[in-house]
């Protein structure tokens, strides 16, 4: 049964009228149109979905609607500012930490949650915070070099 759920998305109030189990992750493409959130297994193991809800980096595709209700939830394109890129976007850009790139929005909205908490995070303290978030391209090693950076140019900023 859809039911009305209002939240914070990207700094602004929405308001959304569907099925209140419904997937977070589904809502946000195809009721909101935010395609940056990927959809990879669908089971919460990938990290391709990953978006913050009030902070902490969570699985969209296995967060139910209802659990947002009047919390704030941030998607990749909320990240930028006026049109200039978050540091984390940047090192990842300067660092080619990707080559698909489906992955990448979950692996920086996973990264920024690091620096939010640890902003000098230790190579381990990155490869541990993005362990849930996998890149079948291969390109981890510029992945945690690009985080690296990012914490150096006050990336949770």
């Amino acid at each position: 049964m859809a039911k009305t759920v209002s939240f914070t998305l990207n700094g602004r109030m929405v308001s959304v009228e569907a099925d209140r189990s419904r997937m977070l992750a589904h809502v946000l493409r195809s009721d909101l149109g935010l395609t940056g959130t990927k959809v990879g297994c669908g089971e919460g193991f990938c990290g391709a979905c990953t978006v913050l809800v009030d902070g902490e980096a969570v699985r969209s595709c296995s967060t139910p609607l209802e659990s947002v209700a009047g919390k704030s939830v941030l998607t990749i394109e909320g990240l930028e500012r006026q049109g200039a890129l978050h540091p984390v976007q940047e090192a990842f850009l300067s660092h080619h930490a990707f080559q698909c790139g489906f992955c990448t929005p979950g692996m920086i909205l996973s990264a920024y949650a690091l620096l939010k908490k640890t902003p000098q995070p230790d190579r381990r303290q990155v490869a541990e915070a993005l362990d849930g978030n996998l890149c079948r391209c291969g390109a981890h090693v510029r992945i945690l070099a690009a985080v690296q950076e990012a914490s150096g140019k006050g990336g949770a900023l």
